[in-house]
Formats: structure tokens, C-alpha cells, sequence
């Protein structure tokens, strides 16, 4: 199968395409390369890319392709915070902008990373299937639940969207987020001495290793269009429903840290448990291998075998609110995050 990758040098994508051309695939990925030397460990994989904005992508580059496998988003709630303009322009315009070129190029299928975060006040410490309603509280979230209904309008015979809701996602990747919940928790561990909750840790949050969303994504692409069609399929397991507290612990169990409460901590409103037994029937082959306690080992391993210091997790290289304002302020993107042009990009963006 001939698959694009949009994001293929971000966070998951930096892990999904080498896995997809592992198992025989012909991917090429597409990307605005907004994080060039933002690195950990490692380097990317070498595949064939398209430097391109999705939402400025024409049919004709789309043209040959079996699917897209759309990751590029901006992808944490503090981006819609800083301009909740540009979370919908490139989040919900962006992807059908996207699968309306794809559709018109003949594309097949259409995987959409989307997220658990749609269902966000739930309100209940039940479990939340597909059919569950949303509870959307910042733009990111919105922007997905937009988007969905937007593909599920395009949708027919010829043209198989299907949704991802991926639980929170964490893990090590070549292209690592400091900014997401376990990962963070285990820097500030790793960096400082001690576990710092910005929260009261009471909010359940549903989690899912990075390597487990790229396993997932690879059985939706090779299952039968007729079995995804117009699907939403929440992404993670259930022993993965966890309170931000207890992810605290655990990495207090594998690094001896004490947990740290900041003063005058609040509940978070994002709180929601996830069912993900849709997942489990329609894939019954596929299995998630990651918890927070591996996952807690793999990370705290990786800080130590690359030496992540305080600077750096203070830093930019891994924090996508931060590497965007560098951008911004240094005149490198505009006010619509498109390239300016004044210099080369991925020479520019090198971390200092």
C-alpha cells in the first residue's frame, strides 16, 4: 500500500512511518518541518518527504496514493490557548481541506489521529465509549470533534475515513514531547529530584505508548474499508485509565522521588475514563504491550542514556508551545504559521 504520512517528523510520526515501511509499505511522509533539531536520541528514519502545509496541499501531490494517515496537528490545549484561531484553521480546516484533496485524488482511506480529549468533563467515573457525548473544553479538543463530523460527511463508497481517539500518548519517540502527562512527570523526576503535580492529581486521564498508536494505525490501514468505514475507534486499553495521581506514583516507585503538590493546586476539569472494547472487538490480533510502569522505565532509561538536563527540559527542543514562539519571535513564521521566507528553516531552527 502506497501511504503519506502528514506529520511523519513529529511525535508519533517519527515512529509510525519507519513501522509502516517495516512491514512493506511504500510511505512517504509530508511536513511543514517545524521541529527540524528538535532531537532525542536518535535520528529519524530516512523517508521520502513532501515539505508541504496540509492545508495548502493540492489533489495532484496526492495522486497515487492507497491512504493518508493524517497526524499534523497542533497538538496541545496551551497552542489553543495561545491563539485558538490557529488550532481550528489547522486542526479542523486544515484536515478536511486535506481529505477533500484526497478524496479528489482518488485516496481511498483516510486515517485521522484524533483524540480522548473530545469527551472532556465527563462528569462520571464510568467508562466512555464511541457513543458517549462531548464535552470539548479547549480549542484542541473542539477541533477534533469538528473535523470528525466534517470527514464522516465525506465518507461514501469510494472514500474510508476512519477516526482515531488516541488516549494520551507517551512514550520515548526521536522527535519526544515534554509537554504531555507521564512524559512530563518523568522529566521533572529525571531533572529535578522530585515529581511536581500542577494539579491535585484527582482527574482520570486515559493513556496508550506511542508504539502502541503506531501498531494501531497499521491494523486500521491493512483491515477491510467495509470494517472502518466512517468509524470512530477510541485507541488505548483499559487497565490504562489512570489518575494523574497514581501516574505520580508510579514513577515515585521507580525512581524514589517524592511526589510534590504545587501550592494552592486545583482540580483539573479534563477528567474522563475511557472504554475501549471497540478497539479490542475490531482487532482482536492487535496487542497494546505498554503500561506506565514500563513506559515509566523506558523514559526515565532514555533521560539518562541521552543525560537530559534541567535547561533542556526548560527549554524549547521539546516543548511545542515554546519552539512556536521561538519561531514566531525570531520572524521565522508569520501570523497564519506559514513560513516567512527570510531564511532557511531547517538550518534556522537548529537548537542553540
Amino acid at each position: 500500500m502506497r501511504v503519506l504520512v502528514t506529520g511523519h517528523h513529529g511525535y508519533i510520526g517519527s515512529v509510525l512511518a519507519p513501522l509502516l515501511a517495516e512491514a512493506g509499505h511504500d510511505v512517504v511522509g509530508l511536513d511543514l518541518d517545524l521541529y527540524a533539531g528538535c532531537d532525542f536520541g536518535s535520528e529519524l528514519a530516512d523517508v521520502p518527504s513532501l515539505r508541504l502545509d496540509v492545508r495548502e496541499t493540492p489533489p495532484e501531490a496526492l495522486t497515487g496514493f492507497d491512504a493518508v494517515v493524517h497526524l499534523a496537528a497542533l497538538s496541545n490545549d496551551p497552542l489553543g490557548d495561545l491563539n485558538e484561531d490557529w488550532t481550528y484553521d489547522v486542526n479542523r480546516d486544515g484536515t478536511l481541506a486535506l481529505a477533500r484533496a484526497a478524496r479528489e485524488a482518488g485516496v481511498r482511506r483516510f486515517v485521522f489521529a484524533s483524540s480522548c480529549s473530545m469527551y472532556g468533563a465527563s462528569g462520571t467515573d464510568e467508562a466512555l465509549d464511541e457513543s458517549a457525548p462531548f464535552n470539548p473544553l479547549t480549542a484542541y479538543a473542539a477541533s477534533k470533534v469538528d473535523a470528525e463530523a466534517g470527514l464522516w460527511e465525506l465518507g461514501d463508497e469510494d472514500f474510508a475515513p476512519t477516526s482515531m481517539r488516541n488516549a494520551t500518548v507517551y512514550g520515548v519517540s526521536p522527535r519526544l514531547r515534554l509537554d504531555i502527562v507521564l512524559n512530563n512527570l518523568a522529566a521533572w523526576a529525571h531533572t529535578t529530584g522530585s515529581i511536581r503535580l500542577l494539579s491535585d492529581g484527582s482527574a482520570w486521564r486515559p493513556l496508550v505508548h506511542v508504539r502502541d498508536v503506531a501498531a494501531a494505525a497499521r491494523a486500521i490501514l491493512e483491515a477491510p474499508e467495509e470494517l472502518v468505514r466512517c468509524e470512530a475507534v477510541n485507541v488505548g486499553s483499559a487497565r490504562q485509565n489512570y489518575r494523574i495521581r497514581e501516574l505520580a506514583e508510579v514513577l515515585g516507585a521507580e525512581t524514589g522521588c517524592e511526589i510534590e503538590v504545587a501550592t494552592g493546586a486545583e482540580t483539573d476539569p479534563r477528567s474522563y475514563r475511557v472504554d475501549f472494547s471497540k478497539l479490542e472487538r475490531l482487532f482482536p490480533d492487535l496487542e497494546l504491550a505498554w503500561d506506565a510502569e514500563r513506559g515509566a522505565r523506558e523514559l526515565i532509561g532514555a533521560y539518562r542514556d541521552v543525560g537530559l538536563t534541567l535547561e533542556q527540559f526548560e527549554g524549547r527542543s521539546f516543548v511545542r508551545l515554546r519552539q512556536l514562539r521561538h519561531l514566531l519571535d525570531a520572524g521565522l513564521l508569520d501570523d497564519s504559521l506559514r513560513w516567512t521566507g527570510r531564511k532557511d528553516p531547517i538550518v534556522a531552527l537548529r537548537p542553540d
